[in-house]
């Protein structure tokens, strides 16, 4: 197996996952009791400036008008909000929901009404804006129902994980990471360790809730102990804090497998990393967690606010602040519920923006905090202090040099990275290289720009390059996304047309197969329809025995028959309107001329209608009559018969006009067109009745004759 050596002659595997000296539990015991800890590469000792609040107790103060409750504020996704606005909420009341493992809710600070729920800028140090929900408190502080959970050790661990998820508890120290997500590891735990360092210049926050709840604190431990089951409770204080080493020694002494261990005090020894190697003289791999080496670590305030969910059934709706600065005259740590905006806490503490060159407002601590962009961004859950500085109170960041490669940097990091060169590449925007130099394992402490002589903001550029890789890295992926969904449509797009192909063929073999079988069966619907054809006519009457005629001879026949039929029905129309002329009255001999001449028209045209019936003879029979030659004169019966016809034809004419005659009108026009007295005017209306009786009767004995004829 190879190794490669890194600071201060410790070795460790060439994929960086574990340190060769690595101790095991009883070693690290042995070393523990003989209280020789070791130390991490690197660091500084930066002035503390807690004298201002460390010995000032904490205190309450009072609620802000409107509180800004952020949905998210821990590392993870955002819950779901089920508030709206007007609506009435009371203290401790839930404001989102969710069931994402990595997804904490928030809570209500206070009792009052939803006023609004939208972005507002938040605690982030390029000031970005985030979902949150406005509060108007109305100063009950009505509290909502709590379920506290006393009798945790006969419950099931899931349960009791499931209470401080619903409490909304986030880790305190400043990564904001799910409590209940680490209380969940399924990995073996030797040591829990309870991180009371506080190293950060300015802060006493966890001083303070130390020297004041070291019970309260030591039943938050009492529950993760439950829950992670180590062999050993380590809790780290720094030596610098006498009072709080006490506090907690008193309240754990009767727990033998608690111990109160004093570090150094260097910075960043509050770091997880840095922590854990001067206790136990492990390192965490480096992308891997500390679970990884069988050891977890909990903030002090973070126990707290466990104690608090799990003996009280609250929420985490407020935590401890540290209010310092030379810019206020009132400094000190006070009760900051959730939300609550920064101006609020400065007024109450007392801001002097006299004393400061410029309004400058840092949240956390001189080295790894940022400056505020607004004065009305709420107090989240990770916020453990607001600075203030006075004018030169601290290095000012404008006086940027040119590095002048002393190396200072490099000695004082932690994490045994190569800040110049880091610094190089950032700034040239080669993220390639910053990565190849390990960019990510940097902390962020801040100790690399402290020590710089040019007072080069390093940490500024590193956040800046970090910012820049994260950016491109979610591009790449959504790029990657993208090309995958483009992949698998094309894919399912050609799959379908295949699919459609195959389904498009098999239909067209279908048809073709049914086309072929419909093709056989007609010839057979073709054949038995003829068949049924013949079978028919052989049953039709013996009009035509012989059949011998064509279909064809029968064409011109029907044509025959359709125009006698014509001239029938032209004749029969020439003699209605001939009969309801004679019904009228008419007044002049030339009306009566035109209706002879009507009739007479109408007469010959059904003598020709008649001719030619009988030329082609019965419509029902297509064999043609034979001629009779038993006589040799030159007239037939034909010609006789249509003789008779002709001259019957006359006499109905004559008749007609006999009676036209009769029936005409009381006065008659000579053939000059002058009206003349009738004749017999002074006859008797009985001749005049006998007269129209005589023209009945002829008109009578002319359809007669007419009927006679047609027959």
């Amino acid at each position: 197996m190879e190794f490669y050596p890194v600071a201060q002659g410790r070795y460790r595997y060439k994929d960086g996952i574990l340190n060769l000296m690595y101790p095991n539990f009883d070693q690290v015991v042995a070393q523990l009791d003989s209280g020789r800890l070791q130390s991490f590469p690197g660091g500084v000792y930066p002035a503390g400036n807690k004298d201002q609040t460390s010995e000032l107790p904490i205190r309450r103060v009072e609620l802000a008008s409107i509180l800004n409750v952020p949905l998210r504020q821990h590392v993870g996704t955002e819950a779901t909000l089920i508030v709206e606005p007007g609506q009435r909420v009371l203290k401790g009341q839930p404001l989102t929901s969710s069931h994402q493992p990595f997804a904490v809710p928030v809570h209500a600070p206070t009792s009052g009404e939803v006023v609004g729920v939208g972005h507002h800028v938040t605690a982030h140090p390029s000031g970005l804006t985030e979902q949150c929900v406005s509060l108007r408190p109305d100063g009950y502080e009505e509290w909502c129902s709590l379920t506290p959970l006393t009798d945790y050790q006969t419950l099931n661990p899931a349960k009791v994980v499931a209470a401080i998820c619903e409490a909304g508890i986030t880790g305190m120290g400043g990564a904001g990471f799910p409590t209940h997500i680490k209380t969940s590891s399924s990995k073996p735990i030797e040591f829990l360790v309870i991180n009371g360092v506080e190293c950060e210049p300015y802060i006493t926050a966890d001083d303070r809730l130390m020297r004041e709840y070291a019970w309260q604190i030591r039943q938050g431990i009492d529950v993760l102990q439950h829950l992670v089951q180590p062999k050993m409770v380590l809790i780290a204080i720094e030596d610098n804090k006498p009072q709080a080493i006490e506090a907690m020694q008193i309240a754990c002494q009767d727990k033998a497998n608690y111990r109160v261990v004093e570090v150094e005090t260097k910075y960043p020894a509050g770091g997880e990393k840095q922590l854990i190697q001067m206790l136990t003289g492990r390192e965490v791999p480096r992308d891997g967690l500390p679970a990884d080496i069988g050891i977890l670590m909990f903030n002090v305030g973070t126990c707290y606010a466990v104690a608090d969910a799990i003996f009280q059934g609250k929420p985490l709706i407020e935590r401890v602040v540290t209010l310092t600065g030379g810019a206020l005259s009132q400094p000190g740590n006070v009760w900051a519920p959730i939300g609550t905006p920064v101006a609020h806490l400065l007024n109450l503490a007392g801001y002097l923006a006299e004393k400061q060159s410029a309004p400058q407002v840092i949240m956390g601590g001189p080295m790894m905090g940022f400056t505020l962009s607004h004065a009305d961004i709420p107090v989240v859950k990770i916020t453990n202090c607001l600075l203030a500085p006075a004018r030169n109170e601290l290095r000012s960041s404008d006086n940027e040099r040119a590095c002048i490669r002393c190396s200072a940097c490099a000695d004082a990091c932690p994490v045994t990275l190569l800040p110049q060169q880091l610094f190089w590449h950032a700034k040239a925007r080669e993220y390639d290289k910053t990565e190849e130099y390990n960019l990510f394992d940097c902390i962020e402490c801040g100790a690399c720009a402290f020590v710089c002589p040019s007072e080069i903001p390093l940490v500024h550029y590193y956040r800046k390059a970090k910012a820049e890789i994260r950016l491109q890295r979610d591009e790449k992926i959504r790029a990657e996304k993208a090309k995958e969904r483009f992949e698998a449509r094309k894919a399912r797009l050609e799959r379908e047309k295949r699919e459609r192909e195959e389904k498009h063929r098999k239909a067209k073999e279908a048809r073709l197969a049914a086309s072929q079988q419909a093709g056989s069966d007609t010839s057979d619907k073709v054949a038995a329809a003829l068949a049924r054809a013949k079978a028919k006519r052989a049953a039709l009457p013996d009009n035509n025995p012989d059949n011998s005629a064509p279909p064809e001879e029968s064409v011109p026949e029907r044509k025959t028959q359709v125009a006698a039929a014509i001239a029938r029905a032209k004749a029969k129309k020439a003699a209605q309107q001939a009969s309801a002329q004679e019904t009228g009255d008419t007044e002049n001999t030339a009306a009566t001329d035109n209706d002879k001449q009507q009739r007479v028209a109408a007469a010959i045209a059904r003598a020709k209608a008649k001719k030619a019936a009988q030329s082609q003879g019965s419509p029902t029979n297509n064999t043609p009559q034979p001629v009779s030659h038993s006589d040799d004169t030159t007239g037939t019966d034909a010609d006789a018969e249509r003789k008779k016809r002709v001259a019957a034809a006359v006499a109905r004419a004559k008749a007609k006009k006999e009676s036209q005659k009769l029936t005409a009108g009381p006065l008659a026009e000579d053939s000059h067109g002058t009206r003349n007295p009738p004749l017999g005017e002074a006859s008797s209306a009985e001749d005049e009745k006998k007269r129209r009786i005589a023209a009945a009767v002829a008109r009578a004995k002319a359809r007669k004759e007419a009927q006679r004829d047609e027959k």
